[in-house]
């Protein structure tokens, strides 16, 4: 069952982990390769301010019932946000994330509770429950926190996150790898699996 201020609660803990994992954040860092291929630290960062746009965008569509666009112009509009976004100076993107993340706890604070329910689309064009998103969200900025290459790491994820998320991502496994693999791996008669990178 969705817990509005649970997961609103979770969120808020997991965008102060992250901020204070930037505290100390440099020019020289956000230039630096971060664990996803092609994308700097400035590239996730970006990627991190720019999703919280998008949440915002799809909460304040279901405030008014109406269902738009994740990302203006889609992947493309995606991508391009990002680009624009990653060449920033350290201190400006840590204050873009900081000030984007704020801006969707606010916009998940002020939802009123008929609306967790509404349909919003994101940006493959599936529509799914404003609910969903704020789960979304959580996922983002944990998953891309351990990207990041600055030192957390999936073993410093909260226990309720590993656990709503395992979920989720164990029956994608066999999109990701062929049954004979999944299965040598899990009896222990074959190498893991090399799996592609979301982002």
């Amino acid at each position: 069952m969705f817990n509005p201020e649970e997961a609103l609660g979770r969120l808020r803990d997991a965008h102060n982990r992250l901020l204070t994992r930037l505290d100390d954040l440099t020019d020289v860092v956000v230039k630096q390769p971060s664990r996803l291929p092609d994308w700097s630290v400035g590239h996730v960062l970006a990627h991190v301010a720019r999703n919280a746009d998008s949440v915002v965008r799809r909460l304040d569509g279901a405030a008014r019932d109406e269902v738009v666009d994740q990302y203006p112009g889609g992947p493309a509009g995606r991508a391009a946000e990002i680009e624009a976004s990653a060449g920033r100076s350290a201190a400006e993107l840590v204050a873009d994330v900081r000030t984007s993340g704020l801006a969707v706890e606010q916009a998940a604070a002020s939802l009123p509770e008929a609306a967790w329910g509404r349909l919003t689309r994101d940006v493959g064009g599936g529509l799914f429950p404003a609910s969903s998103v704020l789960i979304g969200r959580i996922r983002e900025v944990e998953v891309h926190h351990v990207d990041l290459d600055l030192g957390y790491q999936p073993t410093d994820w909260p226990p309720s996150f590993v656990a709503e998320t395992l979920v989720v991502e164990l029956p994608k496994l066999i999109d990701r790898a062929t049954p004979a693999e999944l299965l040598g791996w899990l009896t222990g008669r074959g190498p893991a699996p090399t799996l592609p990178a979301w982002r």
